[in-house]
């Protein structure tokens, strides 16, 4: 059969790691093709392979037949590829027009042409459902709609293969069901979609095959209607997977973490952005924080955790005020929503960054002196706990690794810290089914040990299955407090959305 894309025996090395160990991936016209594994697998690398950011040592790339020469995004364009990375690729001082025309413009006389790119892209936006403002500034429109202007990218220039790289990494649930219909829709209108991801229902919810890899080899392809999300799992892990958190009844304790009447106002327009917030997290207890991203659970968090003044309410940790300057040093860790901005210094090595929160304290200085092989002995053993998969171990620059496998670093050092609240802010955004599990496990054996725990999540399944109350927040109020057991899906949808409102005391 021949095939639109095919891949054969790629094999991609980095130091210290076989990224792709002879690869085989075939894409027919007009399907969404899956590509799943765990994080470090080897999915993005192979993408960008074909994408002509790497060059494999090994292997032949086909199109319609015929060994093709990729040497850069020019000659993918070329042959009709693009791609949506994981991290956007956006000018955000730039307009939504400006950054879907960039290296693709049209010029007269010296000049830019942009009445006939404005039209071309409202059409393209009408029809693809993909309804943009050709006039807003990246930096002022949502995550969202940043990913609808890098489809508009590549439909300008008329990729028919779209490569989409973790493209609900950043989604909410509802962004989400809505990108899928977009793929079903670029399918219908034929084009072919590489699809990377590690999430299961999507898979069987758009893709009609599915690739598996496996730290770095092909495991194989199968038809997504034949097989469940258990045996893809199980594919994609090498081990059984259960995909439902596992937890015992808790009675919760003493109040850990106070919050009365917490404001925080936007500094551009005065806008209350937490809104007269008050609760409380008590030891033995996971709260989730659930709502539409962009609710005020980022200002929520980030004045909790000291990188915010709030504009009013106080804050109290094991009965004692804090204010922004002891928080961090009151016993508090922080998994932050953007691991690259608030938790990695991302060209240190791995081991530095395991003890970025701990550094100076006795057991990695002395009198001003590092003790390094303290510093590398505990990062080892945080490595090991917590499988973060990096080439040079403790060595490894941390930019180097995979989404994933930074957020593991992050989740391993705020841990190990044994503080008596743990915020978690989508701590597992980007990681596969089997490091959901183990993160699941953390979460929950951290209650299990007398902490509490302040979880934010944008996945309802998550909220729903981890959770021991739920406080939904809605334009920055606090507008439920919940049992899972006493809520469905669609009753929580309404909170989120401001349909329905308890009277909370």
């Amino acid at each position: 059969m021949e095939y639109l894309i095919e891949m054969a025996g790629i094999t991609k090395v980095f130091p210290g790691i076989i990224a792709n160990d002879d690869v085989t991936l075939q894409l027919k016209k007009g399907e969404i093709h899956a590509l799943l594994g765990e994080n470090g697998a080897g999915k993005s690398t192979l993408m960008s392979i074909l994408f002509g950011l790497y060059q494999a040592e090994k292997g032949v790339i086909k199109k319609d037949g015929k060994a093709v020469q990729i040497h850069g995004p020019n000659d993918a364009g070329k042959l009709g590829i693009g791609m949506v990375h994981q991290h956007f690729k956006l000018v955000h001082n730039f307009t939504v027009l400006e950054n879907i025309i960039l290296g693709a413009e049209t010029v007269k006389y010296g000049m830019l042409k942009l009445d006939d790119a404005r039209k071309q892209i409202i059409e393209l936006s009408k029809r693809y459902k993909l309804e943009i403002n050709p006039d807003a500034y990246i930096s002022d429109i949502t995550v969202g709609m940043q990913q609808r202007v890098e489809i508009l990218k590549m439909l300008y220039r008329e990729n028919e293969i779209l490569i989409f790289d973790e493209p609900t990494a950043v989604l909410t649930p509802q962004e989400i069901e809505e990108l899928m219909h977009i793929m079903k829709n670029l399918v219908a209108e034929g084009k072919s979609i590489l699809f990377i991801t590690h999430k299961l229902d999507e898979i069987k919810a758009a893709a009609d095959r599915c690739t598996v890899l496996r730290k770095g080899k092909g495991i194989g392809t199968v038809d997504v209607a034949s097989v469940s999300k258990e045996e893809l799992s199980e594919m994609m892990v090498g081990r059984k997977v259960n995909l439902s958190v596992e937890k015992s009844e808790k009675q919760p304790e003493g109040v850990i973490l106070k919050v009365e009447n917490l404001t925080v106002k936007s500094k551009t327009h005065g806008k209350a952005l937490v809104d007269n917030a008050s609760f409380e997290v008590r030891a033995g207890e996971i709260v989730c924080i659930a709502g539409i991203d962009g609710n005020g659970q980022q200002e929520l968090t980030l004045a909790l955790a000291g990188m915010l003044e709030p504009d009013g309410g106080r804050v109290f940790l094991d009965g004692k005020e804090i204010t922004r300057n002891d928080i961090r040093s009151r016993g508090m860790a922080h998994i932050p929503e953007d691991r690259h901005k608030h938790g990695l210094v991302l060209d240190y090595n791995l081991a530095f960054n395991l003890v970025l929160q701990n550094y100076y304290t006795p057991r990695f200085q002395n009198r001003g002196f590092l003790k390094f092989a303290e510093i590398f002995s505990f990062a080892n053993s945080l490595i090991s706990a917590f499988d973060i998969r990096s080439g040079q171990g403790a060595n490894t620059v941390t930019r180097s690794m995979s989404g994933g496998n930074q957020q593991k670093a992050i989740i391993a050092r705020e841990i190990s810290r044994n503080s008596n609240l743990l915020i978690a802010v989508q701590p597992t955004r980007g990681l596969d089914v089997g490091a959901c599990e183990y993160i699941h496990k953390q979460l929950v054996a951290e209650r299990d040990k007398g902490r509490g725990v302040l979880l934010v999540s944008l996945e309802l399944d998550e909220v729903m299955d981890v959770s021991d109350r739920i406080l939904v927040i809605f334009e920055g109020k606090i507008v439920a407090n919940v049992k899972p057991k006493d809520v469905t899906f669609k009753d929580l949808g309404l909170y989120m959305a401001g349909a329905v409102k308890q009277e909370i005391a």
